[in-house]
């Protein structure tokens, strides 16, 4: 199982799709495949190990999964068929899959006779798939809300500067924070104030080869000379006030993560709705002052009210500190 997880960290990080791996083990234990699932409408982790080996090789075998084979016709075929169909005779998977049209492998795959077992190394292969499986869990998408400020928590001087708060290092982070989330959300007053270009570019400025999806939310039109409308993969934007409208149509066209770039605005009411999974908070050494906080209105009314975070780890990027966070439920 330890080597299907790593098997499955060589598939895509984005896209509609769980990164899944497979091996494929002979009855003494050897390894007869292996295989991983490269991106949507490309085979199944199981399907792509299978493919490795002659018709009949499989037979007898067993079959270590990340993830519970799929019960359904998609873009594939379902891959409790496939394995069952070549004379698989054990599958091993560590988590069921979480999608109500997907699940059922399992049941299909004892039913032909299959011996079936799950929940080997779980608590790893949920770690793995988290942002996936809350998104599917949920029904919208993950959202990872970042921000850069100054130590006094402030994103821009009185005169509304902001360009460049921190280092060089920090912001070539973001890039690449950029490049692993499907997608990525700003206001619509972002956009009209500072006009970004919202891509995911390297070191020396060129486009990275994946990109996120830009999302502006808000009522206010985007310019026709915008940096956005030259977006390689375009953008989308939803209009309104409702936030969890605009994250279910996000869902509903397979995003499973958002990177939020926004204002403070926006951010508030992320972190008000309770829809902030993670936070990434770039940290520069300098002091601002001034009006421009990070984060308004979050509706702590009192000290007794506030918002705690648990910081999951801390980062020294240059001159900076990213710290990574997240919301301490058990509080709220």
């Amino acid at each position: 199982m330890r080597r299907a997880l790593e098997l499955a960290g060589y598939g895509p990080v984005t896209g509609d799709h769980a990164r899944v791996g497979a091996v494929i083990l002979a009855p003494d234990g050897s390894v007869l495949a292996e295989g991983y699932h490269r991106g949507a409408g490309t085979p199944h982790a199981e399907v792509d190990a299978l493919s490795h080996l002659a018709p009949g090789a499989a037979a007898g075998s067993t079959a270590v999964v990340t993830l519970e084979p799929c019960n359904h016709h998609g873009r594939t075929g379902p891959c409790a068929v496939a394995l069952i169909d070549a004379g698989v005779a054990r599958v091993v998977y560590a988590i069921d899959d979480p999608s109500p049209t997907v699940h059922g492998g399992a049941e299909r795959m004892r039913a032909a006779g299959i011996d079936v077992v799950s929940g080997v190394m779980a608590s790893e292969a949920e770690s793995f798939l988290e942002r996936w499986l809350r998104s599917v869990r949920l029904g919208r998408p993950w959202i990872t809300v970042k921000w850069a400020a100054s130590l006094d928590g402030r994103v821009a001087a009185s005169d509304g500067t902001s360009r460049w708060i921190t280092g060089a290092a920090a912001r070539q982070h973001v890039h690449e924070q950029r490049a692993a989330h499907d997608a990525i959300l700003v206001g619509s007053g972002t956009v009209l104030a500072d006009d970004p270009s919202l891509t995911a570019r390297g070191d020396a400025g060129e486009l990275l080869s994946e990109q996120p999806l830009p999302v502006v939310f808000g009522e206010r039109l985007v310019p026709a000379e915008a940096q956005v409308m030259r977006h390689p993969r375009g953008f989308l934007q939803c209009s309104g006030h409702d936030l969890p409208a605009a994250l279910d149509v996000l869902h509903r066209r397979g995003i499973h993560t958002v990177l939020a770039e926004a204002g403070p605005t926006l951010t508030s009411a992320l972190i008000r709705a309770g829809v902030a999974d993670e936070l990434l908070i770039y940290v520069a050494p300098i002091l601002l002052g001034g009006p421009y906080s990070a984060v308004a209105d979050i509706g702590v009314g009192t000290i007794a009210d506030r918002t705690r975070l648990i910081v999951v780890s801390t980062t020294t990027l240059g001159p900076d500190l990213l710290i990574r966070a997240r919301i301490d439920r058990s509080t709220t």
